[in-house]
């Protein structure tokens, strides 16, 4: 039973891998040497959309690596996909300079229409894309490591857990909401205009930007891969199944919760900062509840403890969404509320359950 589980495991994630390996290569040839008006062109409006949809998926998957192998339900993961979205957009804003509204040659637009007279000290450095780069990792993955080190050696677990990282994403929330924080207040930072000298409007930029994600994910998967398949994610696997006898034996179950609860904000904060240029804006807005809610109907539906599964449910919902909200985006949220319940009572192993019951079936 146990080779059959490993064997539909490494199937799966080969066959994932090389989808990705694909669109890489697919989807670059599709949009910038196919002529525009040919059936087999892919717009850049698209290749936007599935580099958004990649982004999402690593979200995904650094949420799988959480709950699915450590059994961490966190229902604030949008924080720390956040996190690293600001960090990128803090570095794209000071790529502006003196092209914005204002002309002026360090303070984002934002900040000289209320008045400021100085950059302040945390926004210094983000000229530097390295030191950006560096941000996206550190604010979410610092963050994670103080939040969880106090809430996993208080040993604060299960709902009361999940309620706490709610708490702290709409904490979040409300604090960049206000404009004397210096991000952004609710517009948040956008009119971005190029990254690394390139032009963020560019065709041959959107599409690095989507290749970029595609090998993004692609590694995010495989470091989550290894960490569960090694000595580490064993631990954290009996962790997830009986916290109290990984004490017993003598595991010290806090560092471990900690390690991966850090690790999996880390790969957020990535996920994140490939999003804000392909969308152009980062604001509050992503800090909301609702969207961690979301992330976690995503794993449910294609499949806990999987990774791969992960990453298709996020591109299943959010393929959904799109089409519900630009025809009924009334019912958005209903269709996501059916969706969790469906999957709830029907697909507790998400969508790839389906395939593993076919394929175990077949032998």
């Amino acid at each position: 039973m146990l080779g059959k589980y490993l064997l539909d495991h490494e199937t799966g994630g080969r066959i994932f891998l090389a989808v990705l390996f694909g669109m890489a290569v697919v989807v670059p040839i599709a949009n910038l040497w196919v002529p525009a008006d040919s059936f087999f062109h892919i717009p850049t409006y698209t290749v936007t959309l599935l580099g958004k949809y990649l982004c999402y998926a690593l979200l995904a998957v650094a949420l799988d690596l959480v709950w699915g192998y450590c059994g961490i339900l966190s229902l604030g993961h949008g924080a720390f996909f956040a996190l690293g979205g600001y960090a990128m957009g803090m570095y794209l804003m000071r790529q502006i300079g003196e092209r914005g509204v204002y002309g002026h040659p360090e303070l984002p637009d934002f900040m000289v229409f209320l008045n400021w007279d100085s950059l302040p000290w945390y926004w210094y450095g983000f000229d530097q894309f390295w030191f950006a780069m560096l941000m996206v990792m550190f604010a979410p993955g610092i963050l994670a490591f103080v939040f969880g080190w106090l809430a996993f050696r208080s040993r604060v677990s299960g709902v009361y857990l999940s309620i706490m990282t709610q708490a702290l994403t709409y904490a979040l929330m409300l604090a960049f909401f206000r404009n004397e924080l210096g991000f952004g207040g609710n517009n948040g930072l956008t009119d971005f205009k190029d990254i690394l000298g390139a032009s963020l409007q560019s065709d041959t930029t959107r599409v690095w930007l989507f290749i970029s994600s595609v090998i993004a994910l692609a590694l995010g998967y495989l470091i989550c891969r290894y960490i569960v398949n090694s000595r580490l994610g064993s631990v954290v696997t009996a962790v997830r199944d009986g916290e109290a006898r990984a004490r017993f034996i003598g595991y010290r179950v806090e560092r471990y919760q900690v390690w991966i609860f850090t690790m999996s904000a880390v790969l957020a904060g990535i996920a994140g900062a490939l999003y804000v240029p392909q969308v152009g804006i980062i604001n509050p807005g992503e800090f909301q509840p609702l969207y961690s809610i979301e992330l976690v109907v995503w794993v449910a539906l294609g499949g806990r403890a999987t990774l791969y599964g992960a990453a298709l449910g996020a591109g299943i919902v959010n393929y959904v969404k799109t089409v519900l909200t630009g025809a009924l985006p009334e019912v958005w949220l209903f269709v996501l509320g059916a969706l969790f319940v469906l999957v709830t009572i029907f697909l507790p192993r998400g969508v790839v359950g389906i395939w593993r019951r076919r394929s175990n079936h077949g032998r």
